[in-house]
């Protein structure tokens, strides 16, 4: 028999165009979606001076958009970091009938428009609403008012701590708490030396993604606030008010301050999931 040696196979190698070609689509895409606006939205803003600007951001109504923005977030991502830890502590620790049907729960907020959300508030809340005639006779004002933009952007930023720390804690699994538990350690003692640290930078890319979303909601916020100027316009629905009135450098302005916000939120997400990823490859080994 002759001596034949087998044929290396040959790598399978793209065409040399496919590289630059998806790059130059990439970029392209960016471009025209990302850049463009952001250039857009800073050149207007700036477009009367700096002075000026300024000067947009000081007006009451203004003013009073900015900090109705600042404080919803205040109270509704510390409510849904609580509420959003003891969800994912309960599913992932436990097991309890109705599990399944919780986590189900759960993704109703990204299942449903935020319109409708706000309806449902609308709905349970308002003059005509279930509860209206009991909180009119007792004075209180949830929708039109402060109360229900806090309670509609609570709805609707809700799965976001939850869905963050779920997956991750279900990974650690429950063997150092149980062997916590084993040496005496009681709940509290088990949750602050060994849940929590192993959690925390999930537990963190959670409530940035919970700020991000209640600064910049719309949709249930417009529905349930009333739209009245300096009491219950947040930031992105005082941004549509100005615009729909032809002011335009001042919608920029305080546009450009709502982006400032969300490129920082931007910045802080990378920085933590860089912090999630080096955490999984380290308990990897």
């Amino acid at each position: 028999m002759s001596d034949l040696k087998p044929v290396a196979a040959r790598p399978n190698r793209e065409p040399l165009w496919i590289k630059p070609v998806l790059l130059g689509v990439s970029l392209l895409f960016l471009a025209v979606f990302i850049f463009t606006p952001l250039v857009t939205i800073f050149s207007q803003a700036f477009s009367s001076g700096g002075r000026a600007y300024l000067g947009f951001l000081k007006e009451p109504d203004i003013f009073a958009s900015i900090r109705l923005t600042l404080i919803t977030a205040l109270v509704c991502v510390p409510v849904n970091t609580v509420f959003g830890l003891m969800l994912a502590w309960a599913i992932t620790k436990f097991n309890f009938r109705g599990r399944n049907i919780l986590i189900t729960l759960i993704e109703i907020p990204f299942a449903i428009s935020p319109v409708i959300a706000g309806l449902l508030f609308i709905f349970l809340f308002g003059s005509f609403g279930w509860f209206g005639s009991w909180l009119m006779a007792h004075n209180i004002k949830i929708v039109f008012a402060v109360p229900g933009i806090f309670l509609a952007t609570a709805f609707v930023t809700f799965p976001f701590v939850a869905r963050g720390l779920i997956p991750l804690m279900r990974e650690m699994g429950r063997d150092d708490e149980e062997a916590a538990l084993t040496l005496g350690a009681n709940g509290l003692q088990i949750f602050l030396k060994i849940t929590l640290p192993n959690i925390k930078w999930g537990l963190l890319y959670g409530v940035i993604l919970t700020n991000a979303r209640a600064m910049g909601e719309f949709g249930a916020v417009a529905v349930v606030s009333g739209l009245i100027r300096g009491i219950t316009t947040t930031m992105p629905l005082y941004i549509d008010i100005l615009y729909n009135e032809y002011q335009f450098a001042a919608a920029f302005a305080l546009a450009s301050l709502l982006t400032l916000l969300a490129l920082l939120t931007l910045i802080v997400k990378t920085i933590i999931e860089r912090f999630i990823s080096l955490q999984r490859k380290n308990s990897s080994f």
